[in-house]
């Protein structure tokens, strides 16, 4: 199992082999994604790729972090494991219930609050 990374800050022009490319470089590159907004298909600016070990994988984020490509300064370090979930939640904000009228009469569902 190869060395899964992070790589922040990616300009938005950046494509899957763009980033690949990149790491290429650095070792043999397993995979290599740029995340992008599922409704707009637009880059996120930021993706995850995949060396095939670990000693590849620390020399590409010795080359890597902080290397400025089209015109931004990457931040690349080991991806940390997905948050329970899914990522953002619904938390902080009263479990995100029915969302209320929208003609401005009283919410119902979520969760308390002062609306």
């Amino acid at each position: 199992m190869g060395k899964k990374l992070y790589v922040g800050n990616l300009g938005y022009g950046i494509s899957d082999t763009d980033l690949e490319q990149l790491f290429a470089a650095h070792g043999t590159v397993d995979s290599a994604k740029v995340i992008t907004d599922r409704d707009t298909g637009r880059s996120k600016g930021f993706g995850f790729v995949e060396m095939s070990n670990d000693q590849e994988a620390r020399a590409a984020i010795a080359a890597l972090n902080g290397k400025e490509v089209e015109g931004r300064a990457l931040t690349v370090n080991e991806a940390r494991p997905r948050e329970e979930g899914g990522g953002r939640g619904r938390g902080g904000f009263g479990g995100g219930g029915g969302g209320g009228d929208k003609r401005g009469g009283p919410r119902r569902g979520g969760g308390g609050g002062r609306w």
